[in-house]
């Protein structure tokens, strides 16, 4: 009963930089949030913000 509440952390995946592209230009056609478009590819909010962020150099790598 010790795991009872607790979550097992979500193992590391990596993206290809055509899959990120996609993501950010849907976050920047503005028809869903970020966190719509998140929910339905099951991404974290706060990745795909970093990708969606301008000036960042984690944008577009894996």
């Amino acid at each position: 009963m010790e795991s009872m509440g607790k979550k097992r952390p979500r193992p590391r995946r990596s993206f290809t930089p055509e899959f990120k592209a996609e993501i950010v230009d849907l976050c920047r056609r503005g028809d869903r949030s970020v966190g719509q478009i998140a929910k339905d590819f099951d991404l974290t909010e706060t990745a795909v913000r970093l990708w969606v962020r301008p000036g960042r150099g984690r944008r577009g790598r894996t």
